[in-house]
Formats: structure tokens, sequence, C-alpha cells
């Protein structure tokens, strides 16, 4: 029987090229909203006001499904009156889309504030720049669940 060598050959890895954004050039007001689980980091264009309002490459309509959170997630900009002020992008992952909206509205507040830090009172008198800090509760050993357990029999 013959025995075959192997010879090693170290193949050098060319680096990847890494992708470059698709999103508009320019300056930005970038910030990152939070919710549950889920993670939203928003990009205010103030020179860009025809890009509308772009959540993970969709319009916020499209990606929301209903209007009930599209506003949601639009609230910050409303409120102090500059929807037609900015082009906005979102990149956001994790969670549900309620999670989502939530998050989305956190970081567009977020980065309204530090656009002009003069509408920092208004949007936190609505409630637009606290983290609502609910989240699932974890399971504990012994329950079925969080909190629920099993019946209790007394014999």
């Amino acid at each position: 029987m013959a025995v075959t060598e192997k010879k090693e050959t170290k193949e050098t890895k060319e680096p990847k090229e890494s992708k470059k954004s698709t999103g508009p050039k320019g300056k930005y007001f970038e910030a990152v909203g939070r919710r549950k689980t889920a993670i939203a980091r928003v990009r205010l264009y103030p020179e860009d006001k025809k890009l509308g309002f772009i959540v993970n490459g969709k319009v916020s309509q499209d990606y929301f499904g209903t209007d009930e959170l599209a506003t949601v997630a639009n609230a910050p900009l409303r409120k102090t009156k500059l929807t037609e002020e900015f082009g906005v992008t979102v990149k956001t992952e994790g969670g549900g889309p309620a999670g989502q909206a939530d998050a989305v509205r956190l970081g567009v507040a977020r980065a309204l504030v530090k656009f002009d830090e003069e509408l920092r009172l208004r949007l936190k008198k609505s409630g637009y720049l606290k983290r609502d800090p609910r989240a699932k509760e974890r399971k504990k050993y012994g329950l079925k669940g969080a909190r629920k357990a099993a019946q209790w029999s007394k014999r």
C-alpha cells in the first residue's frame, strides 16, 4: 500500500469587501431606542427631507403594517411639528412589531434632542424620552412559568 502525503497549502483569504450603506449621504443625528428585546438605530437627516420615514428599507406604513404602529413610531416628529424637516432611516431588530415601534419612537425622540436641546422639555412631558423598563420575567425553577405554580394540595 502506498502512503500518499498530503501537502498543506495555505490559501490566502482575500478580505471581504464591506457593503457600503445605500442610505443618504451627509450629516445626520443618530440615536438608539430599546423596548423589551427590540433595538432600533435611528438616523435623522436634516438635509434629505424627501427621504421620508424608512424602516429596514421599507416605508414605515408598509413595514409596521398598521396605521397605529406607524403613528406610534412617528409620534415625536409630529409632537414637535418637524415631520417635513427630516428624512429618517431606521434599522431595527429583535422583538415584535409593537416593541419595535416603541423602540423607534424612543430612538427618534433621542435623536431630536441631539438635534435641538430645546425640544427636550416638550418630548419629556409627552413621555417619549422614558425607556419602558417592562420586559418578560424569567421562569423560576419549581414553577411552571414566572409565577404560575402547580395547584397546592393540603394532603
